[in-house]
């Protein structure tokens, strides 16, 4: 890891410029204006040159999925502090980058679970009873009220696909309708209620009556369901998306839905998503019976987006005010409550020995008195936390800022 030192940076609350992408929701930019920060709002996601057109200057950066951070991005980003994820996924961003950068990122990885669980839900429930085709034959005038190819869920078998924090509440939910579930995940996660693990991927195939994806975006989960996954299904099963769009081979998934091998399928997430509302979309899966296309709505209920945007903006103001790391995607975590009447330096370095002490050999050579510290590592950096009765003076800084571990360095109040 090569150390990108920087001079001491401070920055009061007055001076914070906030760049909210997307059209995150209100609420997490009203947050910010509260706390005095200069925020500006985009309600779409922007592309590479048009985001580095846009961020000098910006001290922190709040997206969702379709906005991408790119080494080049943070090249240019001279004044980024921390970027805010506004949703589960940190796929879209370069964690490396921005560690190596110096830049925190912070995510939301609970707060729309409920949201997506309730989709995923009511989409198995509409693609059992065949709803979309009989509320579209209805707006075209036709009366046809044949239960042929119409099912109830209870007793079918829900096969979930990654077993984290949506997929497992999933599990619980499903169960309580009368399914009986199965998860796979190659992690060893704890299965709740009835739920049965599966040792293998081609196991859930066989078994489910309903295939549901809810993997992250790391790239080996890249083309995970392909030709090969969809021939394992059974006969007439029903097959759902709610997770990342490159998990699916969409012109293979039309092929066995027009064969009848699956009986229906919904997608929420697409290999290539349109970056702005109103934008033109292309499927291989549209016009196709008894599949239900949504826009990456899983989690865009008022209710989600509004629990997002408090607790992303609540994250990326006590890192820029107070240094603190807690749930942060790519830095250690630190938490540690300001009293107020403290200062604090922030020091981001390699991971490297003696690095500790040689930052308080040099506060100790300044005479400056260490009232607590507090330490983290993670992978390839460390962060300290040092609290200082008074602002120590630019000679001190300058000479932690030119320790060669160092990648970044802050003083707060």
């Amino acid at each position: 890891m090569t150390a990108t030192s920087t001079l001491p940076e401070r920055v009061d609350d007055a001076e914070v410029r906030v760049l909210l992408l997307e059209n995150i929701h209100a609420d997490g930019a009203d947050f910010l204006r509260g706390k005095g920060y200069q925020v500006e709002t985009m309600t779409r996601a922007l592309s590479e040159d048009e985001l580095i057109e846009k961020i000098a200057g910006v001290h922190v950066l709040g997206i969702r999925s379709t906005t991408y951070i790119t080494e080049k991005v943070l090249q240019a980003a001279d004044s980024l502090l921390a970027i805010g994820a506004f949703c589960i996924g940190t796929n879209q961003i370069d964690l490396a980058a921005t560690t190596r950068h110096g830049v925190a990122v912070f995510n939301a990885p609970y707060s729309n679970t409920r949201s997506v669980v309730e989709l995923a839900i009511a989409e198995i429930i509409s693609l059992a009873r065949r709803l979309h085709e009989k509320s579209t034959s209805m707006h075209a005038g036709v009366w046809n009220k044949s239960a042929a190819g119409s099912h109830e869920v209870r007793g079918r078998t829900v096969g979930i696909v990654g077993y984290g924090n949506i997929g497992s509440q999933l599990s619980v939910v499903a169960e309580a309708l009368g399914m009986s579930v199965v998860f796979y995940d190659i992690d060893d996660k704890l299965a709740l209620g009835n739920a049965r693990r599966c040792s293998t991927l081609e196991e859930l195939l066989e078994v489910s009556d309903v295939v549901t994806l809810h993997v992250d975006g790391r790239p080996g989960n890249a083309g995970l369901f392909g030709d090969e996954e969809m021939r394992r299904m059974k006969p007439r099963s029903l097959f759902l998306n709610l997770s990342r769009g490159i998990a699916v081979d969409t012109a293979a998934l039309r092929q066995h839905i027009e064969s009848g091998h699956i009986a229906g399928a919904a997608l929420d997430v697409f290999p290539v998503e349109p970056k702005a509302q109103g934008d033109p979309f292309v499927s291989e899966l549209q016009g196709l019976a008894n599949v239900i296309l949504t826009p990456h709505v899983g989690g865009s209920t008022e209710e989600a987006q509004q629990d997002i945007g408090r607790f992303v903006a609540s994250k990326l103001r006590t890192y820029t005010a107070f240094g603190g790391t807690s749930l942060s995607v790519n830095l250690p975590e630190i938490t540690l409550k300001s009293d107020g009447q403290r200062h604090r330096l922030a020091h981001l370095h390699q991971n490297a020995p003696g690095v500790l002490a040689r930052i308080n050999g040099i506060l100790g050579d300044h005479e400056v008195n260490i009232e607590s510290q507090s330490l983290s590592t993670r992978g390839e950096v460390g962060y300290v936390i040092t609290e200082v009765a008074a602002e120590v003076g630019p000679d001190v800084l300058a000479e932690l800022a030119s320790m060669p571990e160092t990648v970044r360095l802050r003083q707060l109040s």
